[in-house]
Order: C-alpha cells, then structure tokens, then sequence
C-alpha cells in the first residue's frame, strides 16, 4: 500500500500525462496542418477554424463541464474525458471529408473540457492552497511537454514512420484509450477518501439541478476579482492558440525554412514551460498575482510585435516567439491558481470558476488561429492578425493590474 504522498504524487502523475496526451492530440493538427489543408484542399479561413474549432468547443460546454466536475469529482471527470478525445481521435484518422474532420475536431474539445478543470479540481482535492503551485505547474508542463511532441516526435519522427498523418492519429487514438483503462483501474484501486486534503462539500452532493448550477456560477460571476481574471483568459487564449496554432507558417512566410521554423515552434514551448515552472514561483516569492500576470501579458504584446515588420532577423523573430512563450507559460497556471485564493469562490467551486474562465475566454481560443487566417485571406498579410493579438494584449495589462495579489 502506498502512503498518501506517494499516492498523490501518483494520481497528479496520472493526471499529468493525460493533459500531455490530450495536448498530443490537440496539436497533432496544427503540427500537419500543412499536409491536412493539402488533403482536403482547405482555404486559410477553413484552416483557421479547423485549428480554432477546440477553443470554440470550450464556450458553450465549459461552464457547464466545470459545474459537472465540481459535483462529481475530478477522477470520474477525467475518466470520462480521456476515452472521449481518444476515440475522437481515432475517427479523425478515417474521415474523408472537411465537415466530418471539423466534427470529430469538436468531439475532442468536449473530452478536453474535463481535463483542464479535472485537473485543477484534482490538485484543489489532494494539496492545500499554499502548496498548490508547485503540482499546478507540474500539470502544466505536462501539457506543454505534449504540445512540443506533437511537433517534433509526432511530426519529426512517428508520423513520417507510421506513413502520415492518418496513420499517427490512429496510432495515438489506440493508446489513448488504452491510458483511459490505466487511470480507471489506478482511480478504482487507491483510496480516494483517506488521500483527499479535505471534504469538499460540492463533490459530496451529486445533485445537478438547474437550481444548483445556477447557484454556483451566481456565486463565482458576482466575484469581481473572476470577472477581471476572465478578461485575462481571454487574453491569454488568444494569443496563446493564435500564435501557436500559426506560428510555424508565420515563421515559413518571413523565409525560415521548414525545420527551423519546428525547431522555433519547440523553442516557444520550451520557453512556455520555463515561465509555467518560474512564474508561479516568482509570484509566490513576491507576494503578487496580479502584477506578475500583467507583466507576463506585456511579455506577450511585446514578443508578438517582433513578428510584424518585414524583414525581421532571425534572432529577432526568435526572440518574439520566446517572449511570448515565456508570458503565456507564466499566466497558465496562474488563472487555474488564482480562483482557489479567492474568497467566496475557494476550493469549493474553482471547477466552476475555471470553467467559467475558459468558458469565455475561449472565445479568445478561437479568435486567435481564426483571426490570423481569415485576416491573411483578406489582406494577404499575417501582420494584421498578428497587430490585433498584440493590442489586446497591450489592454489587457490593465485587467491583471488589478487582480488582488
């Protein structure tokens, strides 16, 4: 029998590595987005939905899944949720037609609802608030770790090895579902009652009625401190999809070759995980959220406008995409952090509150990849997209300012 660190250190490496598949598969259409849009001979705004179809999913279904996870835990939570985007992913190694690829696409989105507030909600449960940052940024370099393989070992290794694009998708589909028996068969064996660092009245009380739901999001909507973070959500998922999802073409269109501009995407995200894992520790030493996340959106503004003049050196554009790499990695695990700080929100209902974030500010999600694809359609320029992401991050430098520390 494990101890009940050893068994919380187990649950969050579990959950760990279900956001780093979940990010395998997110990315695994950005990562051959190329190849895709030449097999279903997609326009820019039809690759731009495509990508931006996951952050769309989050708008309508967030809250509600946040809700749902708060009432019946994060284990049957994720359980539920792996399966889902595995299959999905599976189905999308045969579909035949844009509309069915955009559909499944969808599907995956729904599956990836359960992780990103599972796995908060899990961390809430095991650990308490002082010592949450340390598995929050765990988790979270966990998803950057998947997004950076779906580049460099799903395009640069497994996929031209498997034959394509096709054949990785329904590789990977496989073992998700194969993971889906692992977390069930752990999650079935340890005792999660003994382990939980505290009773969580919300997960006690199955109940989800209308009334309930909409007493939970009334309680965390009326936080102002909540409403100023879903500001900075949508900031973040703006610029975070938008220039992951294109940043390897923005770099090909300045005249980076192919395996530089990979070698720049893993950059970015290695730089995503520098500031995930330095950030929160910062913030914590400072005695600061709010600052240190208005500085980390100004980190974003600035790195984005490096990609806008033409005829940017390469050092130049390199240090663009770490700049916002490093800003976008730090305000990761801060919005997922800060709810469970807040009074009248707290463990209790930080589903809700990270749902509620990701439930607007997935708009932002979508806005980005799309606005940088349909702006290019119209003005033959990725600059335009580009100049829009980076005022709104300029703007929303304010709404972290007054974030309570």
């Amino acid at each position: 029998m494990l101890s009940t660190s050893r068994t919380r250190t187990l649950l969050l490496a579990l959950g760990t590595l279900a956001y780093a598949s979940l990010m395998f598969v997110w990315f695994s259409v950005p990562a051959y987005l190329d190849a895709i849009v030449a097999d279903f001979a997609l326009s820019s705004t039809q690759a731009g939905v495509l990508t931006g179809a996951i952050p769309l999913t989050y708008v309508p279904v967030a809250l509600f899944s946040g809700v749902v996870t708060d009432r019946v835990g994060p284990y049957r939570a994720i359980g539920v949720g792996v399966p889902l985007f595995g299959a999905a992913q599976l189905g999308r190694s045969f579909a035949e037609s844009f509309p069915v690829l955009l559909a499944l696409t969808v599907v995956v989105g729904v599956g990836a609802t359960t992780i990103t507030f599972g796995l908060p909600k899990l961390v809430s449960d095991l650990y308490p608030p002082a010592a949450s940052g340390t598995p929050s940024s765990v988790y979270v370099v966990g998803s950057l770790a998947g997004t950076a393989a779906a580049f460099s070992l799903g395009r640069g290794v497994l996929g031209p090895a498997l034959g394509g694009w096709r054949a990785l998708f329904a590789a990977t589909g496989v073992a998700v579902l194969g993971y889906a028996l692992c977390w069930w068969a752990v999650v079935r064996t340890v005792p999660i009652e003994t382990i939980r660092y505290a009773d969580d009245p919300a997960a006690d009380d199955a109940s989800l009625s209308l009334a309930a739901l909409r007493r939970d999001v009334g309680r965390v909507f009326a936080n102002r401190s909540m409403r100023l973070l879903v500001v900075v959500g949508v900031v973040y998922l703006l610029v975070t999809h938008g220039v992951q999802n294109w940043l390897a073409t923005v770099l090909q269109s300045h005249g980076v070759a192919a395996p530089l501009a990979a070698t720049f995407v893993s950059g970015f995200v290695a730089a995503q995980a520098v500031g995930t894992l330095a950030v929160p520790a910062l913030s914590d030493r400072l005695g600061e959220r709010g600052a240190v996340i208005a500085g980390c959106l100004a980190f974003c503004a600035l790195g984005t406008l490096a990609f806008l003049p033409a005829g940017v050196p390469l050092a130049g554009l390199l240090a663009g995409a770490l700049l916002v790499g490093l800003g976008a990695g730090g305000v990761s695990p801060l919005v997922r952090m800060v709810p469970a700080e807040l009074d009248g929100v707290g463990p209790t209902l930080t589903g809700t509150a990270v749902g509620l974030v990701f439930a607007v500010g997935e708009l932002g999600g979508f806005l980005g990849p799309f606005l940088i694809g349909a702006l290019y359609d119209l003005t033959g320029t990725y600059a335009t997209g580009l100049a829009v992401i980076a005022l709104a991050c300029a703007l929303a430098v304010e709404a972290g300012r007054r974030l309570p520390a």
